[in-house]
Order: C-alpha cells, then structure tokens, then sequence
C-alpha cells in the first residue's frame, strides 16, 4: 500500500501531546491523519488533516471516527474497547489490536496476565472495591505498607497511593483496585520495544527515572541508566519477554524496578509512544514515535541506538497556579547548547499538569544531568 501523500487514512484515537508528537512524523512523511479527541482544543489538533470532537468511551463516535480511516491507532488506553472489537471484526486494522489493549486497559487483568505468563512482577492482590481492601487490612489479612491502585482510568500518578497506615486509606475513591506489595528498590528503569506487523522487533537503550516524591509522575528521565551492564541486559531481556507474550504492534513501553538484590520486576506496561521515550526524539537515531508509525504501518523499524547520552525534564504546572499558562524564564535556556523545549500546547495550566518537556543532550551524561537540573530550577510553569 502506498502510505505517502496518497488516499490512506491513518486515525489515530487521542490529540493530546503523544498524538501531536505522532503527528509530526505523519507530516514528515505525508501521510493523511484522522485525530478524534475529547477536547475542541487538542494540542494535536493542528497537526492533523481532518480532526473530530468527541468521547473516546461512546461506542458510536469510536466506530463511525474508526470506519472512515484504513489504519487506526491510539495514544491513550481509555478508549471504547467494544467498538474498537467490531472495527476490526469487519477488517479495519487496529495496532496496538484490541486483545492487546484489553489485557493491559485493566492494571488487575495486567498483574494476572504477568503472573500467568510467568513475568516477574511485585506481589499483589485485586479487590473488587477500595471498602474491601480496607476491611482486609482491618482483618490483618493484609500487610502494611502495601501500594493501592485503581484498575481503570489512573494516568501520571492519578490513581495510585501509597498505604503506610490505615489513615490513608482516608478519602479513596471506592472502586476496583489492588494492593501490591511495596517494593524497595534502588532503580526505577524502563524499555522501550517496538515491533512491526511483520515482527520486526528493537529496543531502545534502558532508561533510569527519576519520580517527583508527592504527584508520583516522572521529573526525569536518564538515557542510557547508570546502572552496570548486566543489570540492563536482564531489563533489556524482561521487556522482550513482555512483548513477546503480549505479542503486541507499535510500541510498548515497559517500565520496572531493579530491586536490592538486582531483581527486575514489571511495574506496568503502556502499549503507545510513552514519556520514558521522549528523550528519542533529540538524542536517538530514530524517535519512538516515527518507529510507532513505521511498526503499525509495517515498515522497516529504524535505528534505536543514541546518537548522544540525553537527559528528559518534565515541565508540569507549579503548585498554587491554575489558569492561563506562563513559561517563566523559558527564554533563558533557549541560549543553552544540547537543551530543546517541547510545549505541548495546553493552554490552561493546573498543579502536577503536563505541559511540556525539555530534552538535554551532552556527550557527557553527568553534565545533562546537571544541565537537566538547572533547566527544572529555571523554568517555572505558571499562570497570571
């Protein structure tokens, strides 16, 4: 099939940040793009040919959006499931597939399909409601402190706390969740694997990231991770494994924790371009995204290895600021060598939001570390 300034239709199901830096490679290459998304103000929206409004969880408006388009793909999992299911079924191609997506969608179906499979992850229990987890820990039949997770609908540390006493379970949202036992670990590290129809299959380098104590969501994200070599074989290896079971198209983001004794266990997997990549974008010879887009579209993946050691800062809405959003001192670091912006084009700024990163590059990794640090003092997102 001819993809490049032609008939073909590529949807893809979100225009937040991931769609819009997805977008980017479709304009590089032509191709024609279909976006649906919640918000008439989508940052992908200018990106694309041909944008809709709409619910990603309405049946009608994700298959009426996924019948006008010859390939479709998603940049975030809260998406109708049902109707992605009948598309395919009447021969719209859909990569990541549905059965995938159906496996990952649900964090309790996640854990059970890792324990399964025999995919080393921390240990856990699912629990119906929130009130049924409390009752367990009340009863002793449950240890503190434990991690609670809602099933559905968490996104950058929203539906995840950690229980150290039985005050804070206070406030929880009374839904489906499991408790998994914490881990003590020293390295927070992820993989990204992409994979075409083909089965065509390349790792990026293992990332180190390193997360914001209080909003749980990622400040920085290291490449390569300063951990030995052996360490990031046995990370490298475990991701393969995750792919290969899930055996899934486009790319998967595979995030773990080295433990003390340099045990790797799966945290989660996210089965789209991911935060923990977009430090491919400056410092890698191929980006997650134009390697998302070359797997679903079955072309020849790209090369995954750095050109140069890089160093991602998240830009995420100061606390005590909601409104129109301000990039304080941004101008100062555009001076800087190695250090490229990416605003993402939310216009509304709140606490813990993403909205923007900043890459830093060197050949030297501990000076983008420190360059990378000196970029989260300066910049300061903020509102009037």
């Amino acid at each position: 099939m001819n993809y490049f300034s032609s008939d073909f239709k590529l949807g893809i199901l979100g225009g937040g940040q991931l769609g819009k830096m997805l977008l980017f490679e479709t304009r590089k290459l032509d191709i024609q793009t279909y976006v649906l998304d919640p918000s008439s103000e989508a940052p992908g929206k200018i990106g694309c040919n041909h944008f809709f409004q709409g619910d990603l969880m309405d049946f009608a408006t994700v298959y009426n959006f996924g019948k006008q388009v010859d390939v479709l793909t998603f940049e975030i999992e809260l998406v109708n499931l049902e109707a992605l299911e009948a598309l395919e079924l009447e021969g719209i191609k859909i990569y990541p597939s549905p059965k995938t997506l159906r496996l990952i969608q649900n964090k309790g179906i996640q854990k059970d399909f890792y324990l399964h499979n025999n995919i080393p992850t921390a240990e856990y229990q699912r629990f119906e409601s929130s009130s049924a987890m409390i009752s367990a820990i009340q009863n002793n039949q449950l240890d503190l402190p434990l991690v609670w997770k809602c099933t559905q609908f968490g996104y950058d540390g929203n539906g995840v706390k950690v229980i150290r006493a039985l005050a804070d379970t206070n406030n929880l949202p009374d839904v489906e969740c499991i408790a998994e036992m914490m881990v003590p670990f020293k390295n927070e590290l992820a993989v990204i694997v992409a994979r075409n129809v083909s089965g065509e299959i390349k790792t990026y380098p293992v990332v180190e990231m390193e997360f914001h104590p209080e909003a749980n969501q990622v400040e920085y994200v290291i490449c390569p991770a300063r951990i030995d070599a052996n360490i990031a074989q046995k990370a490298n290896d475990v991701a393969l494994l995750v792919a290969q079971k899930f055996n899934h198209v486009g790319l998967l983001a595979v995030e773990m924790f080295q433990t003390h004794e340099d045990v790797i266990l799966v945290n989660e997997v996210a089965p789209r371009p991911h935060n923990s990549g977009h430090f491919s974008i400056e410092a890698s010879y191929t980006s997650q995204f134009e390697n998302h887009l070359r797997a679903i579209l079955n072309l020849p993946l790209g090369n995954t290895e750095s050109k140069v050691a890089g160093i991602m800062v998240n830009l995420v809405g100061e606390e005590g600021f909601s409104g129109d959003v301000i990039y304080k001192n941004i101008e100062k670091i555009l001076g800087w060598d190695g250090v490229t912006p990416h605003i993402y084009g939310k216009k509304q700024t709140r606490p813990f939001r993403k909205m923007g990163h900043v890459t830093i590059v060197n050949e030297d990794i501990a000076i983008a570390r420190k360059i990378a640090e000196e970029v989260k003092q300066t910049i300061r997102v903020i509102s009037e």
